[in-house]
């Protein structure tokens, strides 16, 4: 283990003891070294006259390999022994693929549709029965809203799969980010490309069938059933063949569609049906994830090219991608300010789209001139996280 910056092992006493170093090795004065090199002459002039000769049997290079793979176990540590990815790397693999931390950017954007659903009108039809506290808890509500974060799950799991297993030939090419160039999970534990196609195929089944199950069963409302549907199959096109829209120049349109517009108003139709001024209020967070595609995309830029995907990082210059980004940012704070006035945005929702400015300012300040996407990510979730507050407390509260 490390301690202080340090390697901590053994104690040099039992190293000493399990592997036997010659006296001589630690000479320092000029007569040792003199005897040094006069032995490793002589062991070379032995060497030449018996080029036959072989340096110890099969069975001693072996133990002295396993000794010194045991010595080295014990100066790395227990962390290197013990990693779970190494003992377990189809569970772990199973685990890393799902993108953890995308995971719950996706489950924070469904509360927040579900808290938009609180406000009522005008981004929903009628007086949902969660516009207060004990509304809000009932099982009216709790029961759908669980119900559409279940089936909500296997969709999420079978998308993140797929685009796992369709960026193989990327992720290897690529150096790998917090925020880009995927988990790199199948590159850690060694495992076949085809592992990650058979989970893609088992959870699309699975979430398939759960669709099937809670519309059969009717626990949830049509218009959300729809939208899962639409949600489930752009997010398995946007990867896989043969649509495939991120190699076909329209990724970055359809993933901020999908986790910017419908993945919210999924969240709303759980709860209450949703209206078009609903989708005109996300549309400034749609604008802003799609900020963040355009500096997530740009690391990978190289191996995107290399391996066919048309990304707009690789289609387009870096000056013609800061423009598109300056475009982008310039729209949804234009659009929030418009929502805003215009009375469909509440004034706690509206603000939360003014903490993200510098973070989405300064993302546009260095795309494309460093490799992180650090700024405009940030922009992105500060604003999904103020916004869900906003709007439940505009629900809830106010």
């Amino acid at each position: 283990m490390r301690a202080g910056g340090l390697v901590v092992g053994p104690e040099p006493s039992k190293l000493m003891a399990r592997v036997q170093i010659p006296a001589r090795a630690f000479c320092r004065d000029q007569d040792c070294q003199r005897q040094r090199s006069q032995a490793s002459t002589a062991d070379e002039s032995q060497r030449n006259r018996a080029p036959d000769r072989q340096v110890g049997s099969e069975q001693q290079k072996y133990r002295h390999s396993a000794l010194i793979s045991a010595v080295t176990a014990d100066v790395a540590g227990p962390d290197r022994k013990r990693s779970i990815a190494d003992r377990f790397p189809r569970a772990w693999t199973l685990w890393a693929a799902t993108r953890p931390s995308q995971f719950l950017l996706v489950g924070l954007v469904y509360v927040l549709g579900v808290g938009m659903a609180t406000a009522g009108p005008p981004v929903t039809r009628g007086v949902p029965p969660a516009s207060t506290l004990p509304g809000a808890l009932s099982a009216e509500v709790v029961d759908p809203v669980l119900v559409g974060a279940i089936a909500l799950v296997p969709v999420t799991v079978a998308i993140h799969y797929a685009n796992e297993y369709a960026d193989v030939e990327t992720d290897r090419l690529t150096t790998q980010t917090p925020f880009s160039g995927g988990s790199g999970a199948l590159e850690r534990t060694g495992l076949a490309p085809t592992f990650l196609r058979s989970a893609t195929i088992a959870a699309t089944l699975i979430a398939a069938i759960g669709i099937v199950g809670v519309s059969a069963m009717g626990r949830l409302p049509v218009d959300a059933v729809a939208l899962l549907v639409v949600i489930f199959g752009l997010g398995l096109a946007y990867s896989l063949p043969p649509i495939a829209f991120v190699r076909r120049g329209v990724g970055e349109v359809v993933n901020a569609v999908l986790g910017g517009l419908l993945l919210p108003l999924y969240g709303v139709a759980v709860v209450a049906s949703p209206t078009v001024l609903a989708a005109l209020a996300v549309l400034p967070f749609a604008l802003v994830v799609g900020c963040n595609l355009c500096a997530t995309h740009w690391p990978d830029r190289e191996a995107d090219e290399q391996v066919g995907k048309r990304t707009l990082a690789v289609r387009w210059s870096s000056r013609r991608l800061r423009l598109a980004y300056g475009v982008l940012t310039t729209a949804a704070i234009g659009g929030a300010v418009g929502l805003w006035v215009g009375g469909v945005v509440p004034d706690a929702v509206a603000l939360a789209h003014v903490v993200p400015l510098p973070f989405l300012l300064w993302g546009g300040v260095v795309l494309t001139r460093q490799r992180s996407p650090l700024p405009a990510v940030l922009a992105m979730v500060i604003l999904a996280i103020g916004a869900t507050i906003g709007w439940w407390w505009v629900g809830i509260v106010a």
